[in-house]
C-alpha cells in the first residue's frame, strides 16, 4: 500500500514538472553608454529599455542616427569574450540574454556595436 502511494506521488510529480512552463530568458537589444566601474566590471548606463531581438550584431539599418538616452543601468556579464576597452565611454548597442535582478539587471553579452564615440549627457 505504501509502495503504491509512493509510485503515485512520483507519477504526479513527474506530470507536474512536465506541464510546468519553461522559464526563458529573452535575448534583447539595449543601447547605452559603456562604463568600466572597476577593472573588468562593465556597466551599460543611461540605457534604453530592453527590446526583444536576435543575438546577432545589428544590421546597418538598425543603427540609430542619433544615440538615444535612457534611464536604465545594466551589469554586463560574459565580457571576457569581447574586447570592451576600445568601446569604453562610447554609446553602444549591446545584445544579449536579459537577466532581471535587483538592484541591477544583467546582460550576458552576445554582441556589442559602437554607434558613437562619446556618450551624450544623461537626462
Amino acid at each position: 500500500m505504501i509502495r503504491a502511494m509512493q509510485i503515485a506521488a512520483l507519477i504526479a510529480a513527474a506530470v507536474l514538472i512536465q506541464n510546468a512552463p519553461a522559464k526563458t530568458v529573452d535575448i534583447v537589444s539595449v543601447t547605452g553608454c559603456l562604463r568600466e566601474a572597476s577593472a573588468g566590471d562593465w556597466l551599460l548606463v543611461n540605457a534604453t529599455d530592453p527590446v526583444r531581438s536576435s543575438a546577432n550584431a545589428p544590421a546597418k539599418n538598425e543603427l540609430p542616427a542619433t544615440p538615444p538616452v535612457g534611464r536604465n543601468q545594466f551589469k554586463l556579464i560574459g565580457v571576457s569574450e569581447f574586447n570592451l576597452p576600445p568601446h569604453k565611454d562610447h554609446v553602444v548597442i549591446v545584445k544579449g540574454l536579459h537577466i532581471q535582478a535587483q538592484p541591477v539587471s544583467r546582460l550576458n553579452i552576445t554582441s556589442i556595436t559602437s554607434i558613437s564615440a562619446s556618450c551624450p549627457a544623461a537626462r
